[in-house]
């Protein structure tokens, strides 16, 4: 789908591909979501740059996602997408500066596009220059990855108190599931802002930034709001693996207490099976035969062997 938004447009318009189609001269942003061949193809004519493939968009490589192409600045960011979901995703999306336009590429659905769209249709002074369209999309992304690693912080610490608050016996399954999905959300935003990091420190080199003190300035300005947001992950960080070291352990701990009890009621019970087991032969020349009190004898006897040794475990605490 190829999306246009014009410097005096009231909406954003989809465009329907004709013979011979080209960027309009008042399109400030131009939006590929799902591209197809012939819509890359369109605007690669419109601005005379290859535009990056879905292939391409997947490197890893710092060469193959910043780098720049006659008078285009290509920035190949990671985006936090579907964090409300059960399955949330990275997905790389292109930022393109060249001349006057903002290009983006994309075959994800982030949140912050939507919302930076619908603002910068209600503020018709971010539809001046793509470069305005840019900045203002890049704190949108940062903002939206900052909200959500606040709901993150908040379930860990949520997560925290209720690992602490269990009962014994407690079933811990749940709250194993609730901290991979913190430890989930988390590595994948710290991965992003790494990404965003990456885009704004290679953005200074764009000459449209170049040459606007206010947009370098912003620019900084953002590359501390993502330092910062990246520290913070990394507090959140060792906190999922503080309240998994302490989910496991209380884990480790009731099992060795079921262990205990399995151990303590053996010791009990192997005098008294060992009394049954000598009285029960059945051999014709016992000398206990034949003594009338032999039985509720050993009956006493296989009762004092199994509190003899209750007695001595409660004496040493181990119950």
């Amino acid at each position: 789908m190829l999306l246009i938004l014009r410097r005096d447009g009231a909406t954003i318009e989809t465009v329907n591909l004709t013979p011979g189609w080209r960027l309009p001269a008042d399109a400030v942003w131009v939006e590929l979501v799902d591209p197809t061949r012939p819509e890359e193809l369109a605007v690669e004519a419109s601005i005379g740059v290859e535009l990056p493939t879905r292939e391409d968009m997947a490197e890893i490589e710092v060469s193959s996602r910043l780098y720049q192409e006659r008078d285009a600045t290509f920035m190949i960011a990671s985006v936090l997408c579907g964090s409300d979901s059960e399955n949330p995703i990275l997905g790389p999306v292109t930022f393109v500066l060249v001349g006057d336009r903002l290009i983006t590429i994309r075959y994800v659905q982030p949140k912050a596009f939507g919302a930076f769209a619908a603002q910068a249709l209600r503020q018709p002074e971010l539809r001046q220059s793509g470069l305005l369209l840019f900045l203002g999309l890049m704190e949108a992304i940062i903002d939206r990855t900052a909200d959500q690693m606040e709901r993150t912080s908040a379930e860990v610490e949520a997560v925290g108190q209720d690992i602490f608050r269990q009962a014994q016996g407690a079933n811990f399954k749940p709250i194993l599931n609730r901290l991979a999905r913190c430890q989930s959300l988390n590595g994948k935003g710290r991965e992003s802002l790494v990404s965003m990091s990456r885009v704004i420190s290679f953005a200074m080199l764009a000459g449209q930034i170049e040459a606007s003190k206010d947009a370098r300035d912003q620019l900084r300005s953002m590359q501390r709001d993502v330092q910062s947001l990246t520290e913070h992950s990394s507090y959140v960080s060792s906190n999922l693996n503080f309240l998994l070291d302490a989910a496991l352990g209380f884990i480790n701990i009731e099992q060795n207490e079921i262990t205990k009890i399995f151990s303590i009621a053996a010791v009990v019970f192997l005098p008294p099976a060992v009394i049954a087991g000598w009285f029960g032969m059945n051999f014709h020349h016992m000398p206990e035969l034949d003594i009338p009190w032999a039985y509720p004898a050993a009956l006493l006897a296989m009762l004092v062997s199994a509190l003899l040794p209750l007695w001595w475990v409660k004496r040493k605490g181990w119950i």
